[in-house]
């Protein structure tokens, strides 16, 4: 009687160097899925920095952004452990000649499906994230671009273009005899230096009988007075007449209720020169 034994062929070079690459390959995947998640992590932080150099109001959460970075992580480090396991395995099958043994890509196609659905839920986040940021963007730039009532200073609407605001302006205050100080145009200056901005242009004026009193009821109004009207144009072509309003004035120096109709006589002269 014969009895055949079956002898297993040993596992060559090549085998080793394939099972070698196939092992920094997946270490290789591992590690770029770790960077990657990193990355998607700390994009919501960077979010957070520029929603706080805008100045904006509205706070905004972008967690989710964390969440998938931290899959991200979590799925290189399994990628890693597994490749470490599974070069371990083959190695030891490979020298007990155990060659013919096939190894299935389940892990691999798993991994594929999971990275393309992380891909896909990224897509719509950071489609979310640009739709509320531009909307926030845009909210803050009408926010700079409407003047704000809050800071004592009161902006009419001009239906004239800035030149043309500043000359009626200018009629009105030679017509009851006020002193006009100084014309301060800054766009004009700016244009000297090779710089643009729209046209600003702040006029100074003020009567010396309705001045006097007031500085010597409440000495620190000297440093708001002669009064002064910005006339201004924003980015939307739309032209402002701006003054500090006669109660911030009062509160803030004190002013005597009996000399308000000293400095109120800004906003009659405003509310002309708008029409």
């Amino acid at each position: 009687m014969v009895v055949r034994t079956e002898t297993k062929s040993k596992a060559g070079l090549s085998d080793y160097l394939a099972a070698e690459r196939t092992l920094l390959a997946w270490i290789r995947t591992g590690l770029a899925l770790m960077g990657f998640g990193f990355v998607v992590a700390r994009f919501g932080l960077f979010l957070q920095q520029i929603q706080s150099l805008q100045h904006s109001s509205a706070a905004q959460s972008y967690g989710l952004s964390l969440w998938f970075g931290t899959a991200l992580i979590a799925a290189g480090v399994v990628v890693n452990v597994f490749a470490g396991g599974h070069h371990f395995r083959l190695v030891r099958q490979l020298d007990q000649g155990d060659t013919a043994k096939s190894h299935p890509s389940t892990v691999a196609i798993a991994i594929a499906f999971f990275l393309a659905l992380v891909g896909l839920v990224m897509v719509i986040y950071l489609i979310s994230v640009r739709s509320s940021t531009g909307s926030q963007s845009q909210t803050v730039k009408e926010v700079w671009m409407t003047p704000n009532s809050d800071n004592g200073i009161v902006s009419v609407p001009s239906h004239q273009s800035v030149d043309q605001t500043l000359e009626k302006l200018q009629a009105m205050l030679r017509a009851k005899g006020v002193v006009v100080f100084a014309l301060v145009d800054h766009s004009g200056e700016a244009a000297k230096v090779g710089m643009k901005m729209p046209p600003t242009k702040v006029l100074i004026f003020g009567n010396p009988t309705a001045g006097t009193p007031l500085m010597l009821a409440a000495p620190s109004i000297a440093i708001d007075l002669p009064l002064k009207i910005l006339i201004w144009e924003d980015i939307r072509n739309r032209v402002w007449i701006s003054y500090n309003a006669p109660e911030y004035l009062q509160k803030r120096h004190g002013v005597p209720q009996d000399l308000m109709q000293n400095i109120a006589v800004v906003e009659t002269l405003a509310a002309k020169a708008a029409e």
